[in-house]
């Protein structure tokens, strides 16, 4: 831990706060339901009840899932970051070379994400608890996110 903290300085880097984490992944959380609630929205205009968007919703788990994944994946192997943390100036890099993430992190990033929004967002407590802010997605992707 403090070797990556001492190389951050040395590189002139610094950690990007858990307040900012935390809001470029609800601006995320909101664009992605709304490319759910686009692409989805003519099966969600013939639901009458709560409980018939109840089981729509449960019947797209594989589909919501899989976006979610695809959209985590693309825009951090491919920009450094998602639109949030695009927005919000920072960067998801490699805690080695501080370069981008490899397709392969990426994907494995993503998937460990989803996985932990699943688990009561445990993954993410992890992060506010640690000193290099790495929640699990990070310490498994062995990535960083940093101001940009």
């Amino acid at each position: 831990m403090e070797e990556i903290l001492d190389k951050l300085q040395r590189e002139g880097l610094k950690l990007t706060s858990t307040n900012r984490r935390a809001l470029a992944f609800f601006i995320d959380d909101m664009l992605i339901s709304f490319l759910i609630f686009v692409a989805f929205y003519n099966k969600l205009s013939t639901t009458t009840s709560i409980e018939d968007v109840l089981v729509l919703v449960d019947s797209m788990f594989v589909y919501i899932v899989a976006i979610k994944t695809l959209y985590q994946a693309f825009f951090v192997w491919q920009y450094g970051g998602t639109l949030g943390k695009i927005f919000l100036k920072m960067q998801v890099v490699d805690e080695k070379s501080f370069v981008r993430l490899s397709f392969g992190q990426s994907l494995i990033r993503a998937i460990v994400r989803v996985a932990s929004e699943g688990l009561f967002y445990l993954g993410f407590l992890w992060g506010v608890l640690s000193p290099t802010k790495q929640t699990w997605q990070d310490k498994i992707a062995k990535s960083l996110v940093v101001d940009a």
